[in-house]
């Protein structure tokens, strides 16, 4: 069985390849009388555009989408909408070498192995071009969530890590790393551009920040939000890694170093310290929820890589075609998708719930 749905009672269905004619969603659950048009998502697929700067693919799709079901007179209705992104620029014949052979770090031989063939057409549903329809989604999510506002941002590249003291909200829109950090950016530039020109890839990690949730948002076991925002962040393509709040560096911490200290306040606690980043026991605090992502290199690489072919012969193999020289910058929309996703799901959970 393969899983292709993911949240609870705000669902989302994703279908669709790389190479095929079209690749959408299906969001369920959503309440009615949200208003609702094309615009509303439109933004969001405008920012996760491939072929906007030299430092992402060259693929060009406008990924203009249209909306076939469950709006009317622009309003949901609460019936199942269905989002489609028509794909343009297609080039399959790119791939006729990835047919005879796997791509290492690739999921060619992950997806021959559990189907027993694959479409080898940019990885057909492994490719990161399924995310156009996560961020499609993501946008009719951001309705059920008015009171939250979400913003990511690139904070490493290639091992190279942003400047906290510099950290410009505005400036994330003026460079295309998503950087809030202009010196940061400027250094990318160079590190990305000698990836890209070596045929090669580099890493990348995307912090999120959603503010405004309320507390008691989540579960305490099997429901937690933490653990939910950690499965929707690891089901990116490329995503390796996901930490909230301090993450793994709370594990170099003293019980006390690791506190979130609260003392009264004039709307409820105060904290004077977000090490949980937002969520304690699986419930959110009423602070800022901190999500961290890496994405590894991209895989398919114009550098000559040790593999073997479906009879299991040793051979050699390059990638050809238009790829992302670091896919963690296009990552940036992605993520703050899954995050509206998670927390619009769990909204409804808790008002289902607690009223």
């Amino acid at each position: 069985m393969s899983v292709n749905t993911f949240g609870r009672l705000l669902r989302f269905t994703t279908w669709g390849e790389s190479h095929g004619p079209a690749i959408g969603a299906v969001v369920d659950g959503c309440p009615p009388g949200l208003a609702i048009d094309e615009s509303v998502i439109q933004p969001f697929l405008d920012a996760r555009r491939p072929g906007q700067s030299k430092f992402t693919t060259q693929r060009q799709e406008p990924d203009q989408v249209r909306i076939l079901s469950g709006v009317f007179e622009g309003k949901t209705t609460g019936t199942p909408i269905s989002l489609m992104i028509e794909n343009v620029d297609q080039r399959s014949k790119d791939y006729s070498d990835v047919a005879k052979a796997y791509r290492p770090g690739h999921a060619d031989y992950a997806y021959d192995a559990k189907y027993g063939f694959r479409d080898y057409r940019g990885g057909g549903r492994s490719s990161a071009r399924e995310t156009a329809s996560r961020v499609a989604a993501g946008g009719v999510a951001r309705l059920v969530i008015p009171e939250v506002t979400i913003l990511a941002y690139v904070s490493e590249i290639g091992g190279d890590a942003i400047d906290m003291a510099n950290f410009d909200a505005a400036e994330i829109a003026n460079n295309p790393f998503f950087c809030p950090d202009a010196e940061a950016a400027k250094r990318w530039e160079k590190i990305v551009d000698d990836a890209r020109l070596a045929g090669s890839s580099v890493g990348a990690v995307v912090e999120c920040v959603a503010t405004g949730v309320p507390a008691g948002w989540g579960a305490p076991l099997y429901g937690k939000l933490d653990a939910d925002l950690a499965a929707a962040m690891m089901g990116i393509n490329a995503v390796k890694g996901v930490e909230i709040g301090d993450g793994f560096a709370a594990a170099r911490l003293t019980g006390e170093q690791n506190a979130d200290p609260m003392h009264p306040g004039t709307n409820g606690p105060e904290f004077s310290a977000n090490h949980a980043g937002g969520i304690a026991g699986g419930i959110s605090t009423g602070q800022p929820v901190l999500v961290r992502v890496a994405f590894k290199p991209t895989s398919s690489i114009l550098t000559p890589q040790p593999t073997i072919n479906r009879e299991g012969e040793a051979t050699e193999l390059f990638t050809k075609g238009r790829h992302d020289p670091c896919v963690g910058i296009r990552g940036v929309p992605v993520v703050e998708a899954m995050m509206a996703l998670v927390l619009a799901d769990h909204k409804l959970l808790h008002r289902g719930q607690c009223g």
